[in-house]
Protein backbone atom coordinates (compact mmCIF):
# COMPACT_ATOMS: atom_id res chain seq x y z
CA UNK A 1 0.00 0.00 0.00
CA UNK A 2 1.00 3.62 -0.69
CA UNK A 3 3.71 2.61 -3.09
CA UNK A 4 4.39 4.98 -5.97
CA UNK A 5 4.03 4.44 -9.71
CA UNK A 6 5.20 6.38 -12.76
CA UNK A 7 3.84 5.95 -16.31
CA UNK A 8 5.47 7.38 -19.42
CA UNK A 9 3.42 7.28 -22.62
CA UNK A 10 4.44 7.60 -26.25
CA UNK A 11 2.05 7.65 -29.19
CA UNK A 12 -1.53 8.55 -30.00
CA UNK A 13 -4.64 9.29 -27.95
CA UNK A 14 -5.40 5.56 -27.84
CA UNK A 15 -2.11 5.05 -25.99
CA UNK A 16 -2.96 7.92 -23.66
CA UNK A 17 -6.28 6.30 -22.79
CA UNK A 18 -4.55 2.94 -22.28
CA UNK A 19 -2.27 4.64 -19.76
CA UNK A 20 -5.26 6.15 -17.98
CA UNK A 21 -6.56 2.61 -17.54
CA UNK A 22 -3.20 1.32 -16.28
CA UNK A 23 -3.20 4.19 -13.81
CA UNK A 24 -6.75 3.33 -12.74
CA UNK A 25 -5.80 -0.30 -12.11
CA UNK A 26 -2.78 0.72 -10.04
CA UNK A 27 -4.81 3.14 -7.93
CA UNK A 28 -7.25 0.27 -7.26
CA UNK A 29 -4.27 -1.71 -5.98
CA UNK A 30 -3.38 1.10 -3.56
CA UNK A 31 -0.60 2.74 -5.53
CA UNK A 32 -0.12 6.50 -5.73
CA UNK A 33 1.02 8.43 -8.81
CA UNK A 34 4.51 9.92 -8.71
CA UNK A 35 5.63 12.91 -10.73
CA UNK A 36 9.25 11.78 -10.55
CA UNK A 37 10.46 8.59 -12.16
CA UNK A 38 13.26 8.07 -9.62
CA UNK A 39 10.80 8.05 -6.68
CA UNK A 40 8.57 5.32 -8.11
CA UNK A 41 8.30 1.70 -6.95
CA UNK A 42 7.03 0.70 -10.38
CA UNK A 43 7.79 2.37 -13.73
CA UNK A 44 5.70 1.63 -16.83
CA UNK A 45 6.65 2.56 -20.37
CA UNK A 46 3.60 2.48 -22.66
CA UNK A 47 5.13 2.32 -26.12
CA UNK A 48 4.33 3.28 -29.70
CA UNK A 49 5.74 1.71 -32.86
CA UNK A 50 4.14 3.84 -35.57
CA UNK A 51 7.38 5.75 -36.06
CA UNK A 52 10.99 4.76 -35.49
CA UNK A 53 11.65 7.81 -33.33
CA UNK A 54 9.13 6.59 -30.73
CA UNK A 55 10.96 3.25 -30.49
CA UNK A 56 14.33 4.96 -30.09
CA UNK A 57 12.94 6.97 -27.18
CA UNK A 58 11.96 3.72 -25.46
CA UNK A 59 15.45 2.27 -25.87
CA UNK A 60 17.09 5.44 -24.57
CA UNK A 61 14.82 5.68 -21.56
CA UNK A 62 15.24 2.00 -20.68
CA UNK A 63 19.00 2.42 -20.81
CA UNK A 64 18.72 5.20 -18.24
CA UNK A 65 16.87 2.87 -15.85
CA UNK A 66 19.72 0.39 -15.52
CA UNK A 67 21.51 2.43 -12.85
CA UNK A 68 18.24 3.16 -11.03
CA UNK A 69 17.39 -0.56 -10.93
CA UNK A 70 20.81 -1.30 -9.47
CA UNK A 71 20.24 1.35 -6.81
CA UNK A 72 16.67 0.16 -6.10
CA UNK A 73 16.59 -3.64 -6.66
CA UNK A 74 12.91 -3.86 -5.61
CA UNK A 75 11.91 -1.42 -8.36
CA UNK A 76 9.58 -3.04 -10.90
CA UNK A 77 9.90 -2.01 -14.56
CA UNK A 78 7.13 -2.80 -17.05
CA UNK A 79 7.03 -2.22 -20.81
CA UNK A 80 3.78 -2.52 -22.74
CA UNK A 81 1.88 -1.14 -25.72
CA UNK A 82 2.08 -1.34 -29.49
CA UNK A 83 5.83 -1.81 -29.72
CA UNK A 84 5.56 -5.05 -27.75
CA UNK A 85 3.05 -6.48 -30.24
CA UNK A 86 5.66 -6.59 -33.00
CA UNK A 87 7.05 -10.00 -33.84
CA UNK A 88 9.87 -11.09 -31.49
CA UNK A 89 10.12 -7.57 -29.99
CA UNK A 90 9.56 -8.79 -26.41
CA UNK A 91 12.39 -11.31 -26.73
CA UNK A 92 14.71 -8.70 -28.24
CA UNK A 93 13.89 -6.26 -25.46
CA UNK A 94 14.43 -8.65 -22.56
CA UNK A 95 17.72 -9.80 -24.07
CA UNK A 96 18.93 -6.22 -24.39
CA UNK A 97 17.46 -5.04 -21.06
CA UNK A 98 17.30 -8.11 -18.76
CA UNK A 99 16.35 -5.92 -15.78
CA UNK A 100 12.84 -5.36 -17.21
CA UNK A 101 10.33 -7.23 -15.02
CA UNK A 102 7.04 -7.25 -16.96
CA UNK A 103 6.31 -7.15 -20.70
CA UNK A 104 2.80 -7.28 -22.16
CA UNK A 105 0.97 -6.08 -25.26
CA UNK A 106 -2.13 -4.14 -26.28
CA UNK A 107 -4.52 -7.11 -26.26
CA UNK A 108 -3.89 -8.17 -22.67
CA UNK A 109 -3.28 -4.87 -20.85
CA UNK A 110 -6.36 -5.54 -18.68
CA UNK A 111 -4.40 -8.38 -17.03
CA UNK A 112 -1.66 -6.06 -15.73
CA UNK A 113 -2.65 -6.36 -12.02
CA UNK A 114 -2.29 -10.14 -12.32
CA UNK A 115 1.15 -9.80 -13.94
CA UNK A 116 2.34 -7.37 -11.27
CA UNK A 117 1.18 -9.65 -8.47
CA UNK A 118 2.87 -12.68 -10.03
CA UNK A 119 6.07 -10.74 -10.56
CA UNK A 120 6.18 -9.66 -6.91
CA UNK A 121 5.12 -13.02 -5.45
CA UNK A 122 7.21 -15.27 -7.69
CA UNK A 123 10.17 -12.87 -8.00
CA UNK A 124 10.57 -13.55 -11.71
CA UNK A 125 10.03 -11.72 -14.97
CA UNK A 126 6.65 -11.97 -16.69
CA UNK A 127 6.46 -11.88 -20.50
CA UNK A 128 3.01 -12.39 -21.98
CA UNK A 129 1.88 -11.19 -25.40
CA UNK A 130 -1.49 -12.11 -26.89
CA UNK A 131 -0.96 -12.24 -30.66
CA UNK A 132 -4.68 -12.37 -31.42
CA UNK A 133 -7.19 -9.76 -30.35
CA UNK A 134 -9.79 -10.96 -27.85
CA UNK A 135 -13.24 -9.74 -26.88
CA UNK A 136 -13.50 -6.19 -25.55
CA UNK A 137 -13.12 -6.08 -21.77
CA UNK A 138 -15.43 -3.56 -20.12
CA UNK A 139 -15.37 -2.09 -16.62
CA UNK A 140 -11.64 -1.35 -16.38
CA UNK A 141 -11.05 1.53 -13.91
CA UNK A 142 -9.84 4.75 -15.54
CA UNK A 143 -7.79 7.51 -13.92
CA UNK A 144 -8.61 10.51 -16.13
CA UNK A 145 -5.84 13.06 -16.61
CA UNK A 146 -8.38 15.88 -16.86
CA UNK A 147 -11.49 16.69 -14.85
CA UNK A 148 -12.99 18.61 -17.79
CA UNK A 149 -12.53 16.44 -20.87
CA UNK A 150 -12.22 12.70 -21.39
CA UNK A 151 -11.32 10.14 -24.03
CA UNK A 152 -13.91 7.46 -24.76
CA UNK A 153 -12.82 4.62 -27.03
CA UNK A 154 -15.69 3.42 -29.22
CA UNK A 155 -13.78 0.81 -31.21
CA UNK A 156 -10.44 -0.93 -31.43
CA UNK A 157 -8.27 -2.06 -34.34
CA UNK A 158 -8.24 -1.31 -38.04
CA UNK A 159 -9.08 -3.19 -41.25
CA UNK A 160 -7.59 -0.79 -43.79
CA UNK A 161 -3.98 -2.00 -44.12
CA UNK A 162 -2.44 1.17 -45.51
CA UNK A 163 0.92 0.02 -46.84
CA UNK A 164 2.93 2.22 -44.45
CA UNK A 165 0.94 1.45 -41.30
CA UNK A 166 1.73 -1.05 -38.54
CA UNK A 167 -1.52 -0.40 -36.59
CA UNK A 168 -3.59 -3.39 -37.90
CA UNK A 169 -0.75 -5.71 -36.87
CA UNK A 170 -0.40 -4.35 -33.32
CA UNK A 171 -3.99 -3.29 -32.57
CA UNK A 172 -5.79 -6.08 -34.41
CA UNK A 173 -8.94 -6.07 -36.52
CA UNK A 174 -11.86 -3.71 -35.98
CA UNK A 175 -13.98 -4.40 -32.89
CA UNK A 176 -16.77 -2.02 -31.87
CA UNK A 177 -18.02 -1.49 -28.35
CA UNK A 178 -21.77 -1.76 -27.98
CA UNK A 179 -23.73 1.50 -27.98
CA UNK A 180 -25.06 0.63 -24.51
CA UNK A 181 -21.57 0.43 -22.97
CA UNK A 182 -20.47 3.65 -24.67
CA UNK A 183 -23.58 5.56 -23.59
CA UNK A 184 -23.25 4.26 -20.02
CA UNK A 185 -19.65 5.47 -19.84
CA UNK A 186 -20.53 8.91 -21.17
CA UNK A 187 -23.52 9.23 -18.82
CA UNK A 188 -21.17 8.43 -15.95
CA UNK A 189 -18.71 11.08 -17.15
CA UNK A 190 -21.51 13.65 -17.40
CA UNK A 191 -22.63 12.85 -13.85
CA UNK A 192 -19.07 13.53 -12.65
CA UNK A 193 -18.99 16.96 -14.27
CA UNK A 194 -17.09 16.24 -17.49
CA UNK A 195 -17.97 18.73 -20.22
CA UNK A 196 -16.18 17.43 -23.31
CA UNK A 197 -15.58 13.97 -24.68
CA UNK A 198 -13.43 12.78 -27.56
CA UNK A 199 -14.57 9.54 -29.19
CA UNK A 200 -11.59 7.43 -30.23
CA UNK A 201 -11.00 4.79 -32.86
CA UNK A 202 -8.43 4.10 -35.55
CA UNK A 203 -11.26 4.70 -38.03
CA UNK A 204 -14.40 5.89 -36.24
CA UNK A 205 -16.31 5.95 -39.53
CA UNK A 206 -16.24 2.13 -39.51
CA UNK A 207 -17.97 1.97 -36.14
CA UNK A 208 -20.72 -0.62 -35.86
CA UNK A 209 -19.97 -2.63 -38.98
CA UNK A 210 -19.01 -5.66 -36.88
CA UNK A 211 -21.98 -5.46 -34.50
CA UNK A 212 -25.12 -7.59 -34.83
CA UNK A 213 -27.34 -4.58 -34.17
CA UNK A 214 -27.71 -2.03 -36.94
CA UNK A 215 -25.84 1.09 -35.84
CA UNK A 216 -23.57 3.55 -37.64
CA UNK A 217 -21.13 6.15 -36.35
CA UNK A 218 -23.55 8.89 -37.45
CA UNK A 219 -26.41 7.38 -35.44
CA UNK A 220 -24.15 6.82 -32.41
CA UNK A 221 -23.10 10.49 -32.53
CA UNK A 222 -26.70 11.62 -32.69
CA UNK A 223 -27.55 9.55 -29.62
CA UNK A 224 -24.57 10.87 -27.65
CA UNK A 225 -25.55 14.45 -28.52
CA UNK A 226 -28.74 13.95 -26.47
CA UNK A 227 -26.84 13.34 -23.21
CA UNK A 228 -27.34 16.17 -20.74
CA UNK A 229 -24.24 17.80 -19.24
CA UNK A 230 -21.85 17.13 -22.12
CA UNK A 231 -21.18 20.43 -23.92
CA UNK A 232 -18.81 19.32 -26.66
CA UNK A 233 -18.27 16.11 -28.59
CA UNK A 234 -15.12 15.52 -30.62
CA UNK A 235 -13.93 12.43 -32.47
CA UNK A 236 -10.90 11.04 -34.22
CA UNK A 237 -9.80 9.63 -36.48
CA UNK A 238 -11.93 9.68 -39.65
CA UNK A 239 -10.84 7.90 -42.80
CA UNK A 240 -11.73 9.96 -45.91
CA UNK A 241 -12.98 6.95 -47.89
CA UNK A 242 -15.58 6.14 -45.22
CA UNK A 243 -16.89 9.58 -44.25
CA UNK A 244 -20.58 9.55 -45.19
CA UNK A 245 -23.13 12.22 -46.07
CA UNK A 246 -25.13 11.10 -43.02
CA UNK A 247 -22.19 11.92 -40.75
CA UNK A 248 -21.78 15.39 -42.29
CA UNK A 249 -25.51 16.02 -41.80
CA UNK A 250 -25.41 14.92 -38.14
CA UNK A 251 -22.49 17.26 -37.41
CA UNK A 252 -24.14 20.18 -39.20
CA UNK A 253 -27.41 19.96 -37.22
CA UNK A 254 -26.06 19.16 -33.72
CA UNK A 255 -24.55 22.09 -31.84
CA UNK A 256 -22.79 19.83 -29.32
CA UNK A 257 -20.77 18.08 -32.03
CA UNK A 258 -17.89 20.44 -32.72
CA UNK A 259 -17.34 21.87 -36.17
CA UNK A 260 -13.92 20.25 -36.45
CA UNK A 261 -13.03 17.18 -38.46
CA UNK A 262 -9.65 15.50 -38.36
CA UNK A 263 -9.31 14.01 -41.84
CA UNK A 264 -5.86 12.54 -42.58
CA UNK A 265 -4.93 13.04 -46.22
CA UNK A 266 -1.34 11.66 -45.91
CA UNK A 267 -0.44 12.91 -49.42
CA UNK A 268 -1.82 15.25 -52.04
CA UNK A 269 -0.58 13.02 -54.87
CA UNK A 270 -2.92 10.40 -56.32
CA UNK A 271 0.15 8.40 -57.32
CA UNK A 272 1.41 8.23 -53.73
CA UNK A 273 -2.10 7.67 -52.32
CA UNK A 274 -2.42 4.60 -54.53
CA UNK A 275 0.93 3.26 -53.30
CA UNK A 276 -0.24 3.90 -49.75
CA UNK A 277 -3.50 1.94 -50.39
CA UNK A 278 -5.56 4.83 -49.04
CA UNK A 279 -8.63 4.08 -51.16
CA UNK A 280 -9.21 7.56 -52.58
CA UNK A 281 -7.65 9.99 -55.06
CA UNK A 282 -6.59 13.59 -54.65
CA UNK A 283 -9.73 14.69 -56.48
CA UNK A 284 -12.02 12.57 -54.29
CA UNK A 285 -10.46 14.03 -51.14
CA UNK A 286 -10.90 17.58 -52.39
CA UNK A 287 -14.51 16.88 -53.41
CA UNK A 288 -15.17 15.59 -49.91
CA UNK A 289 -13.66 18.74 -48.38
CA UNK A 290 -15.85 20.95 -50.57
CA UNK A 291 -18.93 18.90 -49.57
CA UNK A 292 -18.09 19.29 -45.87
CA UNK A 293 -17.51 23.04 -46.18
CA UNK A 294 -20.76 23.51 -48.10
CA UNK A 295 -22.71 21.86 -45.26
CA UNK A 296 -20.60 23.23 -42.37
CA UNK A 297 -19.23 26.64 -43.50
CA UNK A 298 -17.24 27.38 -40.31
CA UNK A 299 -15.70 23.90 -40.08
CA UNK A 300 -12.06 23.48 -39.06
CA UNK A 301 -10.23 20.77 -41.00
CA UNK A 302 -7.09 19.19 -39.53
CA UNK A 303 -5.01 16.43 -41.05
CA UNK A 304 -2.00 14.10 -41.08
CA UNK A 305 0.66 14.24 -43.80
CA UNK A 306 3.61 11.94 -44.55
CA UNK A 307 6.62 13.22 -46.48
CA UNK A 308 9.28 10.96 -48.01
CA UNK A 309 7.19 7.90 -48.85
CA UNK A 310 9.16 5.51 -51.11
CA UNK A 311 9.17 6.68 -54.71
CA UNK A 312 8.03 10.20 -53.87
CA UNK A 313 8.96 12.74 -56.55
CA UNK A 314 9.20 16.52 -56.52
CA UNK A 315 5.91 16.61 -58.41
CA UNK A 316 4.26 14.54 -55.65
CA UNK A 317 5.47 17.02 -53.03
CA UNK A 318 4.16 19.96 -55.07
CA UNK A 319 0.79 18.17 -55.28
CA UNK A 320 0.74 17.88 -51.49
CA UNK A 321 1.67 21.53 -50.99
CA UNK A 322 -0.94 22.74 -53.48
CA UNK A 323 -3.61 20.61 -51.80
CA UNK A 324 -2.74 22.17 -48.42
CA UNK A 325 -3.07 25.64 -49.92
CA UNK A 326 -6.45 24.76 -51.45
CA UNK A 327 -7.90 23.13 -48.31
CA UNK A 328 -6.35 25.66 -45.90
CA UNK A 329 -5.89 23.15 -43.08
CA UNK A 330 -6.22 24.66 -39.61
CA UNK A 331 -3.42 22.40 -38.40
CA UNK A 332 -1.56 19.29 -39.47
CA UNK A 333 0.46 16.51 -37.88
CA UNK A 334 3.40 16.06 -40.23
CA UNK A 335 5.86 13.18 -40.38
CA UNK A 336 8.84 12.01 -42.36
CA UNK A 337 8.09 8.46 -43.52
CA UNK A 338 9.34 5.83 -41.12
CA UNK A 339 9.92 2.30 -42.41
CA UNK A 340 8.02 -0.28 -40.34
CA UNK A 341 8.91 -3.97 -40.55
CA UNK A 342 5.85 -6.10 -41.31
CA UNK A 343 4.12 -3.54 -43.52
CA UNK A 344 3.88 -3.81 -47.31
CA UNK A 345 5.87 -0.60 -47.80
CA UNK A 346 8.79 -2.05 -45.82
CA UNK A 347 9.85 -3.83 -49.02
CA UNK A 348 9.38 -0.80 -51.29
CA UNK A 349 12.51 0.59 -52.92
CA UNK A 350 13.30 3.95 -51.38
CA UNK A 351 15.41 6.14 -53.67
CA UNK A 352 14.91 9.45 -51.84
CA UNK A 353 17.82 10.55 -49.64
CA UNK A 354 17.31 11.72 -46.04
CA UNK A 355 18.65 15.13 -47.04
CA UNK A 356 15.95 15.57 -49.70
CA UNK A 357 13.25 14.25 -47.35
CA UNK A 358 14.15 16.81 -44.69
CA UNK A 359 14.32 19.59 -47.30
CA UNK A 360 10.83 18.70 -48.56
CA UNK A 361 9.52 18.34 -45.01
CA UNK A 362 10.78 21.82 -44.03
CA UNK A 363 9.18 23.34 -47.14
CA UNK A 364 5.86 21.77 -46.23
CA UNK A 365 6.07 22.96 -42.62
CA UNK A 366 6.73 26.52 -43.79
CA UNK A 367 3.62 26.48 -45.99
CA UNK A 368 1.45 24.92 -43.28
CA UNK A 369 2.62 27.49 -40.70
CA UNK A 370 1.77 30.32 -43.10
CA UNK A 371 -1.70 28.84 -43.68
CA UNK A 372 -2.29 28.34 -39.96
CA UNK A 373 -1.21 31.92 -39.16
CA UNK A 374 -3.46 33.25 -41.91
CA UNK A 375 -6.41 31.25 -40.54
CA UNK A 376 -5.70 32.48 -37.02
CA UNK A 377 -5.44 36.12 -38.14
CA UNK A 378 -9.09 35.88 -39.19
CA UNK A 379 -9.88 35.26 -35.51
CA UNK A 380 -8.31 38.56 -34.36
CA UNK A 381 -10.84 40.70 -32.46
CA UNK A 382 -13.35 37.85 -32.75
CA UNK A 383 -15.33 36.59 -29.76
CA UNK A 384 -15.38 32.85 -29.03
CA UNK A 385 -16.87 30.49 -26.47
CA UNK A 386 -13.89 28.79 -24.83
CA UNK A 387 -14.14 25.67 -22.68
CA UNK A 388 -11.58 26.32 -19.93
CA UNK A 389 -9.39 23.23 -19.49
CA UNK A 390 -6.93 24.42 -16.83
CA UNK A 391 -3.65 26.31 -16.38
CA UNK A 392 -1.65 27.15 -19.51
CA UNK A 393 1.25 24.75 -20.06
CA UNK A 394 3.59 27.64 -20.90
CA UNK A 395 2.45 30.00 -18.14
CA UNK A 396 0.62 28.52 -15.16
CA UNK A 397 -0.51 31.99 -14.05
CA UNK A 398 -2.83 31.99 -17.07
CA UNK A 399 -5.62 29.69 -18.24
CA UNK A 400 -6.02 27.79 -21.48
CA UNK A 401 -8.90 26.35 -23.43
CA UNK A 402 -10.03 25.71 -26.98
CA UNK A 403 -12.47 27.11 -29.44
CA UNK A 404 -15.08 24.80 -30.91
CA UNK A 405 -12.74 24.40 -33.89
CA UNK A 406 -9.95 23.20 -31.59
CA UNK A 407 -7.79 26.33 -31.61
CA UNK A 408 -5.72 26.74 -28.44
CA UNK A 409 -6.36 30.01 -26.57
CA UNK A 410 -4.38 31.39 -23.62
CA UNK A 411 -5.88 34.09 -21.39
CA UNK A 412 -5.94 35.45 -17.84
CA UNK A 413 -8.65 34.16 -15.54
CA UNK A 414 -9.44 32.53 -12.21
CA UNK A 415 -9.35 28.90 -11.16
CA UNK A 416 -13.12 28.73 -10.66
CA UNK A 417 -13.55 29.13 -14.43
CA UNK A 418 -12.06 25.68 -15.13
CA UNK A 419 -14.70 23.44 -16.69
CA UNK A 420 -16.89 26.35 -17.76
CA UNK A 421 -17.59 28.00 -21.09
CA UNK A 422 -16.38 31.61 -21.10
CA UNK A 423 -16.57 34.30 -23.75
CA UNK A 424 -13.10 35.38 -24.88
CA UNK A 425 -12.05 38.12 -27.29
CA UNK A 426 -8.92 37.34 -29.34
CA UNK A 427 -6.32 40.08 -28.93
CA UNK A 428 -3.25 38.49 -30.55
CA UNK A 429 -2.43 35.49 -32.72
CA UNK A 430 0.39 33.03 -33.26
CA UNK A 431 0.74 30.30 -35.89
CA UNK A 432 -0.35 27.62 -33.44
CA UNK A 433 -2.25 29.46 -30.70
CA UNK A 434 -4.34 32.51 -29.87
CA UNK A 435 -4.14 35.10 -27.06
CA UNK A 436 -7.33 36.49 -25.60
CA UNK A 437 -9.09 38.31 -22.80
CA UNK A 438 -12.29 37.36 -21.02
CA UNK A 439 -15.28 39.58 -21.78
Amino acid sequence: MNKLYFIETWGCQMNEEDSEKLSGMLINLGYISSKKREDADIIIFNTCCVRENAELKVYGNLGELKALKRKKPDLKIAVCGCMMQQSSMAQKLIKRYPFVDIIFGTHNAYKFPEYLNRCIQEEKSIIEIFHKEEKIVEGIPVDRLSSVKAFVTIMYGCNNFCTYCIVPFVRGRERSRTPKNIINEINDLASKGYKEITLLGQNVNSYGKDLSEKVSFASLLETIAQIDGILRIRFMTSHPKDLTDDLIDVISRNSKIVNQIHLPVQSGSTNILKKMNRGYTREQYLNLIHKIKDKIPDVAITTDIIIGFPGETEEDVLDTISLCIEVKFDSAFTFIYSKREGTVAYNYHDDVSDEIKHYRFNRLIKVLDEISLSNNEKCLNGEFDILVEGPSKNDESRLMGRTEGGKLVNFSGTEDMIGKLVKVKITDVRAHSLIGEIL
